[in-house]
């Protein structure tokens, strides 16, 4: 198989080179997931448009979504990103291996949140209805149902990207999720 680099600010277009600028100076590098999108021509600044587009979902609901299908995705690139994307967002260890495993013992919203995202991932679409209704019943509207299947269609590419290019993970590195708790 070839193996894939993570491209430099050089070795992508024009058009990539104002996005790795524009992500320097935001975050401070450029994550190796994101220059790994520059690739292509379009896909970075694509799945960029595509991942900050506007969403009924909460900062911290987005990181419950991103947790839990990354983890049912085994993508070990986006579990590290997330987990401390999640610590920004005030979430402890606990609550994050929890949201990994499709759960919440602390919070109920987020508890049917988790469980759908994870649902939704683990049977490609085919919910299953007892957890579509437990999501509706805390609270959530079919309008975010509908934002949650596209975060979880993001957040996928993204894993798919990693796991076929097993680019260096350059984000702490997650623990690893206990069988016991999934």
């Amino acid at each position: 198989m070839s193996t894939f680099n993570v491209p430099t600010r050089d070795e992508v277009n024009e058009n990539n080179q104002a996005i790795f600028d524009n992500l320097k100076s935001k975050l401070g590098f450029v994550p190796n997931l994101y220059a790994t999108y520059a690739h292509s021509d379009t896909a970075l600044e694509n799945y960029l448009s595509f991942s900050s587009a506007k969403t009924s979902l909460s900062a911290k609901e987005k990181e419950v979504v991103n947790l839990a299908v990354s983890q049912v995705n085994d993508c070990i690139y986006c579990l590290s990103a997330h987990t401390a994307i999640g610590k920004m967002n005030g979430f402890n260890d606990n609550e994050i291996l929890e949201f990994r495993a499709g759960y919440s013992s602390s919070n109920d919203k987020l508890d049917a949140l988790a469980k759908l995202a994870k649902n939704v991932t683990e049977n490609r679409g085919r919910t299953d209805a007892s957890v579509i209704e437990n999501f509706f019943n805390s609270g959530y509207n079919k309008g975010n149902l509908i934002d949650v299947i596209s975060l979880v269609g993001d957040k996928t590419i993204s894993n798919y990207i990693h796991s076929t290019t097993q680019i260096p993970v350059d984000f702490p590195l997650a623990q690893q999720l206990e069988t016991a708790t999934v």
